[in-house]
């Protein structure tokens, strides 16, 4: 063998031994990183859990996490604390969860508004809806309902509505929870599917803008109907129609938007939970599994259908490929509608 040819040879064995060390070290790497998602799965949860809510204190979302952290506290024998980090239509809040260590500590209460609506409504986003979380489990949908205040805008009916609307132009607003959220896409399409003159007015968060509602402040609003069902039933507010397809079993004397002479309209909430992308799916497949025994739990469950809230567990899996189908059609609302924030 030629020198030149030895050392040819001597050269390729060294890059073979060093791809086949690279190659060894690679694995055992990944059978470590393996090892510890296992050990960390094996012994969750180990201290307290924090849940991130979204919206403020008070609102529907917040009561329904609140409800939920119980439960799991319970079943995981860890207390989960909720804490409430509001603003920007639920973006702030889920923000933080997506920045926050994948551990399965920090999880969040994320809702239509900001895996759904936010990424077409909002001109820049600090966080990827997809891309950057882990989705647990569907929580909860509910219908939203066309509620106004009887004394700002004397109408019986959908049509009355529209018709005070069109002949006080300016004079009538919508409210919402916050801008992203069903409620606001609901006065969007409303307006953009009857021509009617309203302006939307968004909140920070449905307990303020339902208070203003029942002041007289603002005129309707397209709440979701665990909010205003006990206003319904008081006689404080007036309820006209639900926005899904179809009827509510819970007020089943309501009309569909549809049915009440407004087309294609199909629009409802939902509360999820999430933990940030890359937490072990083991233990994501855990909490999926605690969430659906908590909403399984029949008092819970009477208790939320009461409000207008149905629960609706589901894996990790349905949940993602859920948000897959909502995404395009929000974002064809946003488009049509021409809604926007800055």
């Amino acid at each position: 063998m030629s020198s030149i040819a030895f050392m040819l040879s001597a050269s390729t064995l060294r890059r073979r031994a060093v791809n086949r060390l690279g190659q060894t070290v690679a694995a055992l790497g990944s059978a470590f990183v393996v090892s510890v998602a296992l050990a960390q799965s094996a012994g969750y949860p180990s201290k307290p859990i924090k849940l991130i809510v979204p919206f403020p204190a008070g609102g529907s979302v917040d009561v329904t996490s609140r409800a939920l952290a119980q439960k799991l506290s319970e079943s995981l024998g860890q207390q989960v604390v909720v804490e409430n980090r509001a603003g920007a239509g639920g973006n702030i809040g889920m923000d933080a969860l997506a920045k926050s260590a994948s551990d399965g500590y920090t999880i969040g209460m994320g809702a239509l508004s900001t895996h759904a609506v936010n990424p077409s409504l909002y001109p820049k986003m600090p966080f990827d809806a997809v891309k950057d979380f882990a989705p647990i489990s569907l929580v909860v949908v509910t219908p939203n309902v066309l509620v106004v205040n009887p004394t700002a805008l004397p109408a019986n009916d959908v049509s009355g509505v529209i018709d005070f609307a069109k002949k006080n132009a300016g004079k009538v607003n919508c409210a919402s929870g916050s801008n992203g959220s069903a409620g606001h896409l609901a006065c969007e399409l409303f307006r953009l599917q009857t021509g009617a003159s309203i302006t939307h007015v968004p909140y920070k968060g449905g307990a303020p803008a339902m208070t203003d509602l029942l002041g007289g402040q603002v005129q309707m609003m397209f709440d979701n109907m665990a909010s205003a069902l006990p206003q319904i039933k008081a006689g404080k507010l007036k309820a006209f129609a639900v926005t899904t397809p179809t009827r509510s079993a819970l007020a089943p004397d309501l009309p569909t938007m549809a049915q009440a002479g407004v087309k294609d309209f199909d629009v409802f909430t939902w509360w999820g939970l999430f933990a940030p992308a890359g937490t072990p799916p083991e233990i994501v497949k855990r909490l999926s599994a605690e969430v659906g025994k908590a909403l399984a739990n029949a008092e819970l469950k009477e208790k939320w259908l009461a409000t207008g809230a149905e629960p609706s567990p589901t894996s990790p899996e349905a949940f993602a490929a859920f948000i897959a189908k909502e995404l395009p059609k929000y974002a064809k609302i946003v488009k049509d509608s021409g809604a926007k924030v800055d």
